[in-house]
């Protein structure tokens, strides 16, 4: 068994226009004070990393990764959860996805599908040359408005549906796997990829593409009701990145998963921080080790009541508490005697 790595951070809802959150060297000042040993770094933003220069220049890697080293940290993946998202955008969702991708490509879906796929094969590129073997990102979605089949779905349209989010992501999956590196996708709400089902049609369709793989995060399954720790029992062996993030589910007569266009706070299901929320983390690192996932143990903070602040102050100590130490022993060794094949026989009576 391996021992989880961590505690980590993803920096993606700390970065600010102040002091230390505006810049790389604040930011893993301050991630380092708080004691976490690893960093995941949302390329999206270009104040922390040039994923264009990162995909070009080893030199450029290897300089980011001495900068990171020097304050005791470690880069735990590389993150394109925007990019993703726009390899496969339905048209309902053109206008609000759009932002994610750069002015030369908005309003033009085509363009900008074709940024996305190209700006995942950099981050495959890039990933490698900072010797980092998982990266995390989102699928996209051709499907999520059909969600709930009303009005029915017409026969072949799923199917159809991850045949073609296989066919943008096969070119992006076999850089990564030149590369050496593995797809992690967050298996989240609004995602064509957003429990087991849909993660076994997509890995289908791609014909089981070795790198194919799952970033597990249990927040998004208690929204959806779905059982997280049953989920490691199924799909431990494509979990290669964990996003560790708290949530609760309290329906009323009011709302329930769907939430009824609410704000968060006023939710049935809501993200929460470490320890606020109703998630048996305690359960979910004995399955990760026990399994040997070699995983970082990434906190991503989301929450509508506590501060980003306080919710990281907390989460370091919250997750080094939860890591388990993988024994390399077992506990009645000391009762175990030397055998042969003989004794064997005798204790058997044969």
């Amino acid at each position: 068994m391996k021992t989880i790595k961590g505690p980590a951070v993803f920096l993606a809802q700390f970065i600010g226009n102040e002091s230390p959150y505006n810049s790389l060297d604040g930011l893993c000042k301050w991630a380092s004070d708080l004691g976490y040993k690893g960093i995941q770094i949302p390329t999206w933003e270009t104040s922390l990393i040039d994923l264009d220069k990162a995909s070009e220049s080893k030199t450029y890697c290897d300089e980011l990764k001495g900068q990171i080293n020097s304050y005791g940290l470690e880069i735990t993946e590389l993150a394109t959860h925007l990019q993703g998202q726009l390899v496969a955008v339905h048209p309902a969702y053109d206008i609000m996805f759009d932002s994610f991708a750069p002015v030369k490509v908005q309003n033009n879906p085509k363009a900008r599908t074709e940024w996305a796929i190209n700006t995942m094969k950099k981050a495959a590129v890039a990933s490698n040359n900072l010797g980092l073997n998982a990266h995390a990102t989102f699928s996209g979605s051709l499907l999520w408005h059909t969600m709930h089949p009303w009005p029915q779905r017409p026969p072949g349209l799923v199917k159809m549906g991850f045949e073609e989010l296989a066919k943008r992501w096969l070119p992006i999956l076999d850089v990564f796997d030149k590369n050496g590196v593995d797809v992690c996708y967050e298996i989240h709400p609004g995602e064509d990829l957003h429990d087991g089902d849909t993660f076994e049609r997509f890995l289908k369709a791609t014909g089981n593409h070795k790198r194919v793989n799952i970033l597990y995060d249990p927040s998004h399954f208690v929204l959806q009701q779905l059982d997280y720790l049953e989920y490691i029992d199924h799909y431990h062996e494509f979990i290669k990145a964990f996003h560790v993030k708290d949530a609760e589910f309290n329906p009323t007569g009011k709302k329930g998963a769907f939430g009824g266009y609410n704000n968060w706070i006023d939710r049935a299901g809501r993200y929460r921080s470490l320890g606020d929320g109703q998630i048996d983390f305690k359960t979910i690192f004995s399955k990760l080790t026990q399994y040997d996932c070699d995983v970082w143990a990434v906190m991503e903070w989301e929450c509508c009541i506590k501060s980003p602040e306080q919710g990281a102050r907390e989460g370091a100590p919250f997750i080094q508490k939860h890591i388990i130490e993988a024994t390399e022993k077992a506990f009645d060794d000391f009762a175990g005697t030397d055998t042969d094949k003989e004794k064997l026989k005798n204790i058997l009576g044969i």
